[in-house]
């Protein structure tokens, strides 16, 4: 029997803490682990990936729809380097992910070896928790504080072993150091803070939201699992609800209380909300772009904020407090005083319907070049009521904001503040694994699936049912408007034509690959591509011209869109068509 390594104490204090799957890439600097796992192989699964920035997306991915923790793996050197970017969106989300890496023996540190990079000082900014390995008997206790700090912080804590140490005995201490950290004799336990906020904090909050006669709510993702609390509270206080994109399925985008969300990918309700309100009651939410809250000063504001040091941070706060969503909202409740005056919320549930049918009246499956509105308009007229939908960063984020309706089950992940390209495709493939059950749909544009488009083979060859719709519009749309809306002609963001067929690739690699060029053909599509047993990808071209325009749009914003115009901006004509074209549809659906 082989001796026990050292890799191995890692590897299974990682299935004690509950760790099924890692997701990774070997080389030479991470063969060690390789082998422990190899041997553990019936407790640990371990995906093999065609990119380590993928492995990073995945475990990120996966630790956002478990909220357990996610891990992936990476050779010395450049494989330790690709991770990073996945690394960062789980850092600026607030999702624990455990990244493991290797480096070169311990006797050439520091010489210039082939591929040596100090990846302890490369992870110091992304991870909350960063260590070399120097001592076989430091496994598995460093294990321990190292999960304890990715769950506890909400962050990413990174390992890494050198070569020597990955395949040493086990239990070998060749310098006699004093007793080690030594993980307790029992399984590893661990117990999260207290969600309780102070009694005295929930009263003050409960004062100024009372006194408030136009009440709105502001939940963010750290109000996910705390619905019919989020819920009962609007009910209590006549509060509509804004959400921001990353809390998407915070509550159901059908419900009486539901406005959209604020900013760029937001609703025309959700806008006029935010300078109608007189209290402001934000949940679980850190959204960033100030410019889309009120003004200081102009409303009384609540906030209810798991992590101290974020409460205030984007608008002065009367009435903070610390503490757990579900918890805090269940405390609170029985000190809030029922309004009878529903005609706030009632104004704001006749808007809704009205930014309802605009939406609608935009998902035209007449139109040519397709209207993305209709693609993801069929996904969501398609897809399960419990429907898992990954998206990227760029137009499809508002394509996605707007018409992926959440209802009962369904859920939507997104890079929320790193807002990377590329996300959407490991994410599903993380979930699916996570969740083989349920239906995991990645809706992304022909620029992100580009970057990562190899991973479509890890689907292929694990055999998950996901399904990727490519809205391809040949360029980077979002950058495209970005541009315009700062009053400059487009540059340098359409690729050359013709449109690149993606589905050819999902074929070529032993998946099932559609292609759709015709507003009439994607609903037909799509519904195929949902009911293959396998991985299926639907790339459908879509209407280069078509911009997402703002719930509502300010002068300043048109205005510079008008220059842009004037100062030669290429297509112009083909884009006011489509404008002209989106606002008669408007006007004229029932």
């Amino acid at each position: 029997m082989a001796h026990r390594i050292a890799s191995e104490a890692l590897v299974e204090r990682l299935i004690d803490w509950g760790v099924d799957t890692v997701f990774g890439l070997p080389g030479d600097g991470i063969n060690g682990v390789m082998e422990a796992l190899r041997r553990h192989r019936e407790r640990i699964r371990f995906v093999l990936v065609r990119h380590e920035e993928s492995a990073a997306f995945m475990a990120t991915g996966y630790a956002k729809a478990t909220g357990k923790l996610g891990v992936c793996l990476a050779t010395s050197g450049p494989g330790a380097i690709h991770l990073l970017n996945g690394l960062y969106d789980a850092k600026l989300d607030h999702v624990p992910v455990l990244a493991i890496t290797g480096t070169q023996e311990t006797s050439v540190l520091g010489t210039g070896y082939q591929q040596e990079v100090p990846v302890e000082h490369l992870f110091a900014d992304v991870s909350c928790y960063n260590l070399v390995i120097n001592n076989p008997v430091q496994l598995p206790g460093i294990v321990d504080i190292a999960v304890r700090t990715a769950l506890s912080r909400r962050g990413v804590a990174h390992l890494t072993l050198p070569n020597d140490i990955q395949v040493a005995d086990a239990n070998a201490d060749p310098w006699r150091h004093v007793t080690p950290a030594r993980p307790p004799v029992t399984a590893p336990v661990y117990a999260p803070a207290p969600g309780l906020p102070r009694a005295s904090d929930l009263r003050k909050a409960a004062d100024v939201l009372n006194a408030g006669r136009r009440v709105a709510i502001l939940a963010g993702v750290g109000a996910r699992g705390a619905r019919d609390e989020i819920l009962a509270v609007a009910d209590t206080l006549g509060a509509p609800v804004i959400k921001t994109l990353p809390g998407k399925a915070v509550i159901p985008d059908d419900s009486p209380f539901a406005v959209g969300g604020i900013g760029l990918l937001g609703t025309r309700p959700g806008e006029e909300l935010i300078d109608d309100c007189d209290t402001l009651f934000m949940v679980g939410c850190n959204f960033p772009y100030t410019q889309h809250l009120p003004q200081p000063g102009a409303v009384r504001t609540v906030q209810l904020e798991a992590e101290p040091a974020r409460a205030g941070v984007r608008m002065p706060v009367e009435a903070p407090v610390i503490g757990d969503a579900k918890e805090g909202l269940a405390a609170l409740l029985p000190l809030l005083h029922p309004k009878k005056d529903r005609r706030h919320l009632e104004k704001y549930q006749e808007a809704m319907d009205k930014w309802r049918k605009r939406m609608e009246a935009l998902e035209n499956p007449r139109r040519n070049p397709v209207a993305p509105q209709h693609v993801i308009g069929a996904i969501d007229d398609l897809a399960s009521d419990d429907a898992i939908l990954t998206c990227d960063s760029g137009t499809v984020a508002t394509w996605a904001a707007r018409h992926w309706t959440i209802r009962r089950d369904r859920d939507f992940f997104i890079s929320g503040n790193l807002a990377t390209m590329a996300p959407g495709l490991p994410y599903a493939i993380a979930m699916q694994h996570a969740f083989p059950g349920r239906q995991v749909i990645a809706y992304v544009g022909d620029g992100g699936f580009a970057m990562l488009m190899a991973d479509f083979v890890t689907a292929v060859h694990a055999k998950l049912p996901i399904t990727v719709v490519v809205n391809n519009n040949n360029s980077l749309g979002q950058i495209l408007w970005e541009q315009m809306v700062l009053g400059y002609p487009e540059h340098g963001v359409r690729y050359q034509e013709p449109f690149t067929d993606f589905s050819a690739w999902a074929r070529a690699c032993g998946g099932h690959g559609l292609k759709v060029g015709r507003g009439k053909d994607v609903t037909k599509a799509i519904k195929h591509a949902l009911g293959h047993d396998g991985p299926s990808l639907v790339d459908i071209d879509v209407d280069q011209d078509e911009p997402p325009m703002p719930g509502k749009v300010e002068y300043g914003q048109a205005r510079k869109f008008a220059e842009a115009f004037a100062k030669g901006q290429p297509r112009r004509t083909t884009i006011a068509t489509t404008l002209a074209k989106d606002r008669i549809e408007q006007l004229t659906h029932k």
